[in-house]
């Protein structure tokens, strides 16, 4: 019998109540769906949607759409893969694929998250300044602070501190509500596509969707998952986790693209940095929404400094065959938290020295990551289907023209993606 992913009603059309004993399992499993999610707006991702806010004005608030349902589909089959068959993505690619596909998805991701985490201490140091503290000061405060969060904690606390780190995104939704919008307008513009052949503008589309779906998100999702221990029987209540992440996460960025549209393109003022967005908006939206929108970019950069180290640890051991996971201490899986120190200590380092070229190691960040996503999702989809290892819970033939057509798409935009990031002027 195939597995179906998406909700059903009951026979009468009505969705059935929720019992207390099930919304207590619900907050037992939530956690997992929501924090990966919410880490996806990092710093990087902040830049993008300010900066396609900022150039593009409401055009581009439509792609939030299809992009949410994209995410949907690919964050639902890593969590029910990692529900099913108790074991990372890590694992499952290494035993059913091979040491050599695996070596070489370690070595790019580790890359690539090693760029992206340098990006998010920028991002701190960015949002400090704008508090007058200098990045000397704020990044290696930073770092010395997510190590000790994640390295004394344990699951459970850590959990809980992301969760809390992943509430402060209301800040955009509340910056954007300030600016008393047209919801009317806001509407129209949303379920309206705005295409344009433009290069400029499809450069932008490219970087929207290239920042909300990325190797590490499936599987940093499916490790916690399995590490939290969800039984198959509470699956459905994680995969509501996974659908209210994807939807949270994605208002989110849907109040920042019309933040910066409604005030800074509205202006005609160009931006190139989520910290040109946010003093921006000082003179344009009051003092109020700017401070919530830099307060926003540095939780924003602090959460993902603290899940991207964590889920290279988590893929390179589980790759390798290490004992990895925050349930264990320090010199019980000494190869998980030695990875997780080296990762945040060298990303922070090299955001110290004087005129490090941050540009070129986010366009490194996007290209290797954009190479890698089409293979992961390739992978997923050839495990996700296989009855041996799934059983009963494969994809259903619907689901699947959703999740195979979603690959393919995200695979030509990605290709697209690492053409316009390593030849710029085409976005021009």
């Amino acid at each position: 019998m195939d597995f179906h992913p998406l909700p059903r009603l009951n026979l009468r059309g009505r969705i059935p109540r929720i019992t207390l004993a099930e919304l207590a399992i619900f907050l037992g499993v939530l956690g997992p769906g929501i924090i990966t999610a919410n880490v996806d707006n990092d710093a990087g991702g902040i830049t993008t949607y300010s900066i396609a806010g900022a150039h593009f004005g409401y055009s581009l608030l439509w792609t939030l759409i299809p992009i949410t349902i994209a995410l949907f589909v690919v964050q639902e089959m890593c969590a029910r893969m990692g529900v099913v068959t108790g074991k990372g993505l890590a694992d499952l690619i290494r035993e059913y694929f091979g040491v050599k596909p695996t070596v070489v998805l370690l070595l790019g991701i580790i890359i690539a998250n090693l760029c992206t985490t340098a990006a998010e201490f920028a991002g701190v140091a960015a949002s400090m300044e704008i508090f007058g503290v200098s990045k000397y000061i704020s990044v290696p405060v930073a770092a010395a602070l997510v190590w000790l969060i994640v390295v004394k904690g344990n699951r459970r606390s850590l959990e809980k501190i992301f969760l809390l780190a992943s509430s402060v995104y209301i800040t955009y939704i509340i910056s954007g509500v300030m600016l008393h919008p047209d919801w009317k307008v806001l509407f129209t513009q949303t379920v309206t596509p705005s295409v344009s052949l433009e290069s400029g503008y499809l450069y932008m589309v490219i970087g929207v969707v290239g920042t909300t779906i990325t190797p590490w998100m499936q599987f940093y999702l499916q490790s916690t998952i399995v590490e939290k221990g969800v039984k198959i029987s509470e699956y459905k209540y994680t995969k509501w986790d996974v659908y209210v992440g994807c939807m949270i996460t994605d208002v989110v960025s849907y109040f920042i693209i019309f933040a910066c549209a409604a005030t800074i393109f509205a202006h005609g003022i160009r931006i190139e940095t989520a910290k040109d967005a946010a003093l921006a908006l000082f003179p344009l939206a009051g003092s109020y929404s700017a401070w919530l929108f830099a307060f926003g970019l540095l939780n924003a950069s602090l959460f993902a400094a603290s899940i991207l180290p964590l889920s290279t640890a988590y893929f390179l051991c589980e790759g390798m065959g290490w004992d990895s996971g925050l349930n264990k201490r320090f010199w019980d899986a000494p190869q998980f938290y030695l990875l997780y120190t080296l990762l945040i200590f060298v990303a922070a380092i090299f955001i110290l020295i004087p005129d490090a070229p941050l540009l070129t190691i986010m366009v490194l960040s996007q290209v290797i990551n954009g190479s890698l996503l089409p293979v992961v999702l390739l992978f997923m989809l050839i495990l996700i289907n296989n009855k041996k290892l799934m059983g009963k819970y494969t994809n259903s033939k619907f689901f699947n023209v959703i999740a195979w057509s979603t690959t393919i798409i995200m695979s030509i935009l990605t290709v697209l993606l690492v053409i316009t990031a390593l030849f710029p002027g085409l976005g021009k």
